[in-house]
């Protein structure tokens, strides 16, 4: 019920009953709903300020879930990259190498991405840090897994070109040469036999009759033959592929001619003294990627380890050359 309000009446020395007007009822009532209102506010913003409502509980619980959700993605990729380490390194010191093709340097591999600021639409978050480590790391991976499915698809093509690259890599000994005595000199500096100085010897020289037989180490096409009186004299050069190539020189004659394919084994030629040369012998060379190499490391398919062993004393000796 409500109060009923006097005021004292000085005219007439009595209390007289308060009677408000309509227009001063509303505003009344409207001050009251208004300041009511005003607290609500002040009630509900100071009740949310410390305590989450239960979207807001939920979307909390949302957020962290995801950040440790990015946590444990990013521990996996830490031991994806680890394998892909590994396999990175299989790739360039293993498989590479046995078909002796080029690792991949290691700045392509790990190249990162230029241009424009790919992450920018992922600033500006509280959690923004974690989310862009995150997906720079998925891209680095996903473009070294392409680079190495790539390589791995070369490796495959190399695989299966393996039998005729076996087939092409010079492998014995251009001439038959059972006892390793007659092996003269091996690669390396030498005294030449005519200036009588000290000088890289890029081949080997094996000593034996004039018109002993000399043999293709490996299969390819025959791509220089030519008769001369100096330097190399008659000397034949085999393309093996795959970088290869093999050189015959001071030939008393050659019966093969440009163009002309040859296998592991087929007589191209006999053993002479032609050009500079000192003696009857086979000077004998060994090119891969146009760069002279020691022949010494391509007899495996002609020598036992024994036998290996002791050419490798005889190629070493720092004797004089024949040519």
């Amino acid at each position: 019920m409500a109060k009923i309000k006097y005021y004292y009446d000085t005219k007439t020395l009595s209390y007289k009953r308060i009677k408000l007007s309509k227009l001063e009822k509303t505003k009344r009532y409207l001050s009251f709903f208004f300041s009511s209102i005003c607290f609500s506010i002040v009630i509900i913003v100071l009740f949310f300020k410390f305590f989450d409502s239960p979207k807001e509980k939920k979307l909390k619980n949302e957020i962290t879930n995801l950040i440790s959700q990015y946590k444990v993605i990013d521990d996996n990729m830490k031991q994806i990259e680890i394998v892909l380490d590994d396999i990175q390194l299989r790739d360039d010191n293993v498989y590479r190498t046995i078909f002796e093709a080029d690792p991949i340097p290691n700045s392509i591999r790990k190249q990162g991405f230029g241009g424009v600021n790919r992450y920018k639409k992922l600033e500006g978050y509280s959690n923004s840090k974690i989310i862009i480590n995150t997906t720079k790391k998925i891209n680095q991976l996903t473009k070294q897994l392409y680079l190495q499915s790539k390589s791995f698809d070369e490796i495959i093509n190399l695989a299966i070109n393996k039998t005729e690259m076996l087939s092409s890599i010079p492998a014995i000994q251009p001439v038959s040469n059972k006892d390793l005595s007659r092996m003269a000199s091996g690669y390396g500096y030498r005294i030449h036999p005519i200036y009588k100085t000290r000088k890289l010897h890029t081949g080997m020289d094996f000593s034996a009759k004039v018109g002993t037989e000399i043999y293709a180490t490996g299969e390819g096409t025959i791509s220089k033959v030519r008769r001369s009186k100096r330097g190399y004299g008659n000397h034949v050069k085999i393309n093996h592929g795959f970088g290869y190539e093999t050189l015959y020189a001071h030939m008393s004659k050659y019966i093969v001619k440009r163009g002309q394919k040859v296998k592991r084994g087929e007589v191209i030629g006999y053993v002479g003294n032609t050009g500079t040369s000192v003696a009857p012998h086979l000077h004998y060379e060994v090119h891969k990627d146009k760069r002279k190499i020691n022949p010494v490391n391509f007899y495996y398919n002609d020598l036992n380890p024994e036998e290996y062993e002791k050419m490798l004393e005889i190629a070493s000796q720092s004797n004089q050359s024949f040519d």
